[in-house]
């Protein structure tokens, strides 16, 4: 057997994350209202360029700042869109970054203001999040940084040593411990 190789692919960034949608119009009207987004791009085909198989769809992009796309598919002819049941609601979402805390409490003036309900600002040790859901039931985060170099560096550290500690007992590594302490002051 041989021995794991390292990959000979160095990554440029995400090109783009994509999603399902209900709406492709309605989503893109509500990541430019209610995030900044841009709309940059759309692809429409009847068949499935890498598969050639038979379903329409809209495939819409919209440039999420920093050099970051995210797309969504409008599919009108499969079943409506649902999400795993297996896994909690807020396990799965998509996490934006914001420039500051001030950033963080307009925006979520913003989203309230226009109807949306938003959980937080909650404190994570090295920064702060709102929560909400955009019109497809994908979770949201905003989430603006407020670590020092001295913390990302701490959490780089024993990073290999929780999850080492992780996939040995499934119980959470209290290497961390002092992110909460941080969150509670």
């Amino acid at each position: 057997m041989t021995s794991p190789t390292k990959s000979p692919v160095k990554l440029g960034g995400v090109h783009h994350a994509a999603y399902r949608c209900k709406d492709a119009k309605a989503t893109v009207e509500w990541y430019e209202r209610m995030l900044g987004m841009t709309y940059t791009t759309a692809f429409a085909e009847d068949h499935v360029p890498s598969t050639g198989e038979y379903d329409p769809y809209m495939h819409v992009f919209l440039d999420a700042g920093g050099g970051n796309i995210l797309a969504f598919f409008e599919l009108p002819n499969q079943p409506d869109m649902g999400r795993d049941q297996n896994t909690p609601q807020w396990v799965q979402h998509l996490a934006f970054k914001v420039g500051s805390y001030d950033e963080l409490v307009a925006a979520k003036a913003h989203l309230e203001a226009n109807g949306v309900d938003v959980l937080g600002p909650t404190h994570h040790g090295i920064f702060k999040s709102i929560y909400f859901f955009d019109p497809n039931g994908h979770r949201v985060e905003l989430a603006c940084d407020i670590g020092t170099d001295e913390q990302y560096a701490e959490l780089r550290r024993v990073a290999p040593l929780m999850l080492d500690e992780w996939s040995r007992t499934k119980k959470a590594p209290r290497h961390a411990d002092w992110l909460h302490a941080a969150a509670n002051e």
